[in-house]
């Protein structure tokens, strides 16, 4: 029993350790390291829009690929109900937990980028799955997409509900379109359609860009994202420690959900994981970018550094190998 336990601590250890020492993961580390000794190494745009669009095209293709090999089943019929289901309760509780100690704006925008998914630790842990040869359907990409959406909504009306000034409530018709015409969601559902309609011929003949450069451009993408955080780190200040506190604990109370969700449903352990780091990840591009068109009272200074500079980095780090290490116990 003993040498069984130790063995499974070993095994957590070396999947923790693996994932430090992932190559990407190294290069958002140096991207922070850069920002630290005041280097002028930086990623000048448009390249960081491109790399995003490339990691969203490519894990979309090959999402849908997946999905023509497996079919529309109930199994993924359930995972994609989750998913949405649990897109739209995780603003509203957030809200209530967040609306004791700050603005109803704050609120609102936090509750929405918590919400909200982030697709670049969505992506990480894929590469982690693949270096793990460990499968997970296609039908996740499409979890991913629809999760996106639903706590922008969710946010803006619990802060129209909520505002004591009511004289410039939010278009809701604008807001909808917004949420579902934003450019991510249009490119990896658009992605996965024609993944799905082209199924093996489309992946192999987009092979040499979509898997072979993969993991070079995300290892860019990251430096990137390392960069921009520790630029970002400095903004925390504002926060104050209930924030920062809450930027840590919410994405492990989401996380614990969806692994029970996972458990108690069956689903396999890449799924699992893949589910478990969509709830415990938050928005730091699509929400900011809806946000500060629909609510501008909304300080930007709290809910970008603290999903950019405290969640993002924390799930990429520790949280993909630690869930996946605890949904493997469960199994």
């Amino acid at each position: 029993m003993q040498c069984s336990e130790k063995k499974e601590k070993d095994m957590s250890a070396d999947i923790i350790l693996q994932n430090l020492l992932n190559p990407a993961v190294l290069f958002f580390f140096l991207g922070l390291f850069v920002v630290s000794i005041k280097s002028d190494l930086d990623i000048p745009q448009p390249i960081p829009k491109f790399l995003s669009l490339y990691l969203l095209l490519s894990i979309g293709l090959k999402g849908g690929v997946e999905l023509a090999h497996s079919g529309i089943t109930n199994h993924v019929l359930i995972t994609l109900g989750v998913a949405v289901i649990t897109a739209f309760l995780v603003p509203v509780y957030t809200f209530f937990i967040l609306k004791r100690k700050a603005s109803v704006y704050d609120a609102g925008a936090i509750a929405a980028t918590y919400g909200s998914i982030s697709a670049v630790t969505f992506i990480t842990a894929t590469a982690f799955l693949r270096d793990l040869d460990v499968a997970y359907g296609g039908h996740m990409v499409a979890a991913m997409a629809l999760m996106e959406s639903p706590a922008i909504i969710v946010g803006v009306l619990l802060i129209n509900l909520y505002r004591s000034d009511k004289k410039n409530e939010n278009n809701y018709k604008g807001i909808l379109k917004e949420a579902l015409t934003n450019g991510s969601v249009v490119l990896i559902l658009g992605s996965l359609a024609i993944g799905l309609v082209g199924g093996e011929k489309a992946g192999t003949a987009l092979a040499p860009f979509t898997d072979d450069i993969f993991k070079g451009m995300l290892t860019l993408f990251l430096l990137d994202m390392g960069i921009l955080a520790g630029k970002r780190i400095r903004s925390l200040r504002q926060a104050g420690s209930f924030l920062i506190g809450f930027s840590l604990v919410i994405p492990l109370i989401n996380a614990c959900l969806g692994i029970l969700i996972c458990w108690a449903l069956s689903i396999n352990p890449g799924d699992s994981l893949l589910l478990v780091v969509l709830l415990a990840s938050a928005s730091y591009i699509a929400v900011p970018a809806a946000i500060r068109l629909t609510v501008p009272e909304a300080n930007p200074g709290l809910y970008v550094p603290m999903s950019l500079a405290i969640t993002f980095p924390f799930n990429i780090i520790i949280g993909i190998p630690v869930y996946y290490h605890i949904i493997q116990w469960l199994n």
